[in-house]
């Protein structure tokens, strides 16, 4: 089948099997290999990207259900050079260690903050609940949540 998808701005149209999973098709096709295969089966949320403004884990979404979309993946967060607010945060919240689930997280942290600017901790823990990381302990990635949110508010 061929697709037609717009990934962190530009259009790309490419023939993909019916059954090729968004995040290989990301990665292997495109070359855009900041968003991880963890687990493949949607526990890990390393694969997470946005569709359509959405969160979702790119393992479990088929390429061929992304035709006609717009995607973003990690690569498309910055802009002209500058980090993203919610990556900013990350890097000086040291919320990533490895670095491995950070992509995933970031994205969607990003979509929790867009659907609730002010989290509490609970919140922002429930948020990211679909994300697993083993290094940090999870009270970095609170605190780089709660600074994002500062951030793109301005305050």
């Amino acid at each position: 089948m061929d697709i037609s998808v717009t990934v962190n701005g530009e259009r790309f149209e490419r023939p993909v099997e019916p059954r090729r999973l968004l995040v290989h098709f990301l990665r292997e096709d495109l070359g855009l290999t900041g968003t991880h295969i963890g687990c493949e089966t949607t526990v890990c949320g390393a694969c997470t990207v946005m569709l359509e403004g959405r969160s979702v884990k790119s393992c479990t979404v088929l390429a061929v259900q992304a035709d006609g979309k717009e995607i973003t993946t990690i690569e498309g967060m910055a802009s002209n050079g500058e980090l993203h607010a919610v990556q900013e945060a990350f890097w000086n919240e040291h919320g990533l260690q490895c670095g491995f689930c950070t992509p995933g997280m970031i994205m969607s942290v990003d979509q929790l903050l867009n659907d609730n600017p002010s989290p509490t901790k609970d919140e922002i823990r429930h948020g990211i609940e679909g994300n697993l990381c083993r290094c940090t302990g999870y009270q970095h990635i609170v605190n780089a949540v709660e600074a994002a949110a500062k951030a793109k508010a301005g305050v």
